[in-house]
């Protein structure tokens, strides 16, 4: 019995920050890794960022430079720190939380950027 909830999203205009939260609760074991998409309206969800148990990070080139992912393993806590925002980075922001044999999604969290 795993939960994912993530929080933080908001309306903001361009060149605001956003800081979201993901938590997970229930049974958990090790997590192997966490992960954020996101899906905009009549698009494909697509990863932003990971990051690994080791504690390597990964992005994609669209958010290079604004965002920041990390954690706090004894929270099982995964953020994203959204700065320089843009308008096309209005999206539903998703957790992704990769467990030993399970991967488990939060519900969203929409984020908002507009004038």
């Amino acid at each position: 019995q795993v939960q994912v909830v993530e929080s933080g999203g908001g309306s903001v205009q361009p060149g605001g920050s956003l800081r979201l939260s993901c938590a997970a609760s229930g049974n958990i074991g090790s997590i192997y890794a966490m992960d954020w998409y996101r899906q905009a309206p009549g698009k494909q969800r697509e990863l932003v960022a990971s990051i690994t148990s080791g504690g390597v990070t990964n992005y994609v080139d669209f958010v290079k430079g604004r965002f920041t992912i990390s954690r706090e393993n004894a929270k099982s806590t995964v953020y994203l720190q959204m700065n320089s925002l843009k308008l096309e980075d209005t999206a539903i922001y998703y957790c992704n939380i990769r467990l030993r044999w399970q991967t488990y999604w939060g519900q969203g969290t929409q984020v908002t950027v507009s004038s």
